[in-house]
């Protein structure tokens, strides 16, 4: 049987026994159906964990049963809804709207890629999905679920194929 997390809208992060705090979206939560390209909105539904992407020069692999993938200083995400790899990861220099993965802060050290928009990949409904690391201030994401870095680390050991998070009003 596969995990399932819930990050409800009012921050609250439940699942195999953890009671955690999370941060949203600044747009709030929004139906898949109403979703788009930087709205600021987390998409509600129940989406699969994908993989781990991880900042190796600042972390070691962390415990999970998801896959693993080092993240390295090229490493983006395309969020131009009119090119062909909207929504995929993509290598830098791109020619097209991208989200650089390597960055100078903290929040993307570790990333989970959700199935959010990716079997199809539907242009302009909302692109980079993750479930990342939190502001210092915990101020709000631009649509992804995060989650501070030791509670994210209890959260990945619970973690295997088939696992689920899902954004709840």
């Amino acid at each position: 049987m596969s995990t399932l997390f819930t990050a409800h809208a009012d921050g609250r992060f439940r699942g195999e026994g953890l009671s955690l705090r999370c941060v949203l979206g600044k747009g709030g939560v929004a139906a898949p159906a109403d979703k788009r390209e930087g709205d600021g909105a987390s998409p509600l539904g129940v989406w699969p964990m994908r993989r781990v992407f991880y900042r190796p020069d600042r972390l070691a692999p962390p415990e999970t049963g998801l896959s693993k993938v080092p993240l390295a200083p090229h490493d983006g995400w395309c969020d131009a809804p009119s090119h062909r790899l909207y929504n995929r990861p993509i290598q830098q220099p791109f020619n097209a709207s991208h989200e650089r993965l390597w960055r100078d802060d903290h929040v993307y050290d570790l990333i989970v890629e959700l199935g959010y928009n990716d079997d199809p990949v539907t242009p302009g409904a909302g692109s980079a999905i993750f479930f990342h690391l939190t502001r210092p201030d915990l101020a709000p994401t631009e649509g992804c679920v995060a989650l501070s870095l030791d509670d994210f680390l209890a959260v990945l050991m619970r973690c295997s194929d088939g696992s689920c998070l899902e954004i709840a009003p």
